[in-house]
């Protein structure tokens, strides 16, 4: 084998690992947990995040009054364009691998161009993984502030849910990230 060859090779195999490893993070869970601060009331707060969900197809899952803890749920549904996007990329990952393995063996060509078959499995992996329930919790606690005589008070809030999800809500909420432990 010609170093060429055999440095191309090297190269491809490592563009099939950084494939497989893509396909496989676009399933994974990226459940953050952030804490937010704003001078909205609680009872207010409240209404506006059950508002907010609602809208984005989640449901009141659990309410814990006691731990000023509610926590939401819903189903998020894989993209199809992600899907088709993944298979793409499985086929340019697999198309690449067999125009290196067919220059290495020419009389290989049907088994190694029927590789090229396995690319919609990419978009199927994405699909059965990304279709599955998602959950928020939301925390409350509101703090009356320190050295304010006029008895203003900012509430707290800890969300644990998808990254996503929390930068979405921090934009239409217009909340301020928070140092403070609820």
């Amino acid at each position: 084998m010609e170093p060429v060859l055999a440095s191309t090779l090297f190269l491809t195999l490592l563009l099939i690992v950084g494939l497989f490893f893509f396909i496989r993070a676009s399933t994974k869970d990226r459940t953050e947990t952030v804490d937010f601060s704003t001078p909205i009331a609680t009872v207010s707060l409240l209404e506006q995040l059950q508002t907010y969900f609602e809208s984005r197809s989640y449901e009141v899952a659990n309410l814990n009054p006691d731990k000023s803890e509610i926590v939401f749920s819903g189903v998020v549904r894989a993209s199809k364009v992600l899907a088709i996007f993944l298979s793409a990329l499985a086929a340019v990952g697999l198309g690449c691998i067999a125009l290196v393995l067919y220059t290495l063996s020419p009389n290989l060509q049907p088994a190694i161009l029927s590789s090229l078959l396995l690319s919609p499995l990419a978009g199927w992996f994405y699909w059965q993984g990304a279709n599955r329930s998602e959950t928020v919790k939301v925390t409350i606690r509101t703090e009356k502030q320190t050295g304010d005589s006029s008895g203003n008070s900012r509430t707290h809030i800890r969300v644990c849910a998808h990254r996503d999800e929390i930068a979405v809500l921090k934009a239409k909420m217009n909340l301020e990230p928070s140092n403070a432990t609820a």
